[in-house]
């Protein structure tokens, strides 16, 4: 989340519930006779008849918190804010473990499965709504994020007014990330060794490609240890594009064991399926505190499935 969107939330005129936070909608500029009308065709996969029941119950707002009516004049370049309906979701059965809290930050370890943010199907089941639930933080905020599918160590900030500061250093870099993965294994790669390529977002799909062209994203992958076809590996990103990580290792030609989107985009298991988790894992995160000046460090306590039954799985 940007500093802008941020303090746009900060002054949400609804309260977070039940650990949810309330969603908006930006009017554009256009002609439209009623609110309704924009609405109806701005939520196309809404019915008409939830839109205007919704309408009439009060339940979109807009800056002041005042109810907006179906039947409105239709005036652009403002927010409504209203609260997403949440369609029953399968509970993820894995717990968070939180690992530090002060009166600024809150550190956890999140289990594999367990999305980071609400988004898609998830908005119950994630990290951050739990953690707003069951901690009664409502003003808790992701500092970064992990994959749904990756486990370890998360950092979120608990205080709105020391959210920038701690933004600060991961968009100058200045907080160290160690992860580590079970991988291929591959007699023709000297390790350690540094991945240096261009990623962009495939046109056909939210996955990312590695492009010719100036790079953008840079990893050094250390080998810790070998068994069979697999190894188990020290991951130190220098960059954090989108799933750079689970990319290199792939581009290398030693994916992580059960990544499902590379080097292809493979069938993807029913969401119930928690069977083979992602061999990825953000073991440590180390940063100056912009506050203290102190050297801090947080580490997870999960262990990824480095056993003999890996010894022969399909890398």
């Amino acid at each position: 989340m940007s500093s802008k969107s941020a303090k746009l939330m900060a002054s949400a005129p609804l309260p977070v519930k039940n650990g949810v936070a309330p969603s908006r909608v930006y009017l554009q500029p256009g002609h439209w006779p009623t609110l309704y009308d924009f609405l109806v065709q701005r939520f196309q996969y809404t019915s008409p008849k939830v839109i205007y029941e919704r309408l009439v119950r009060g339940e979109i707002v807009d800056e002041q918190g005042t109810p907006q009516s179906a039947d409105a004049p239709y005036q652009p370049c403002r927010w409504l804010w209203y609260y997403r309906d949440v369609p029953p979701e399968t509970s993820v059965p894995f717990q968070l473990q939180v690992l530090h809290r002060d009166e600024k930050l809150l550190v956890i370890d999140k289990p594999h499965f367990l999305a980071s943010i609400p988004g898609g199907r998830y908005l119950r089941e994630t990290a951050l709504t739990r953690l707003r639930h069951e901690l009664a933080l409502p003003d808790l905020s992701p500092l970064h994020r992990l994959d749904r599918e990756t486990a370890g160590v998360m950092m979120l900030c608990i205080d709105p007014a020391s959210r920038g500061a701690y933004q600060q250093l991961f968009q100058n870099r200045e907080v160290h990330k160690v992860y580590e993965a079970v991988a291929g294994y591959s007699d023709q790669l000297s390790f350690p060794l540094t991945r240096r390529s261009r990623l962009e977002t495939r046109s056909w799909h939210f996955t990312m490609d590695e492009v010719e062209g100036e790079p953008n994203s840079e990893t050094r992958v250390e080998l810790i240890e070998r068994k069979g076809t697999l190894g188990w590996y020290r991951l130190l990103p220098h960059t954090g594009r989108k799933h750079q990580l689970r990319v290199h290792m792939a581009g290398l030609g030693i994916p992580i064991v059960n990544d499902l989107f590379y080097p292809e985009l493979a069938p993807q298991p029913a969401y119930h399926d928690y069977s083979k988790p992602l061999q990825l894992l953000a073991r440590r995160i180390q940063f100056q505190d912009p506050f203290t000046g102190e050297t801090r460090a947080f580490e997870s306590q999960l262990q990824l499935e480095w056993t003999s039954r890996f010894d022969t799985a399909c890398v």
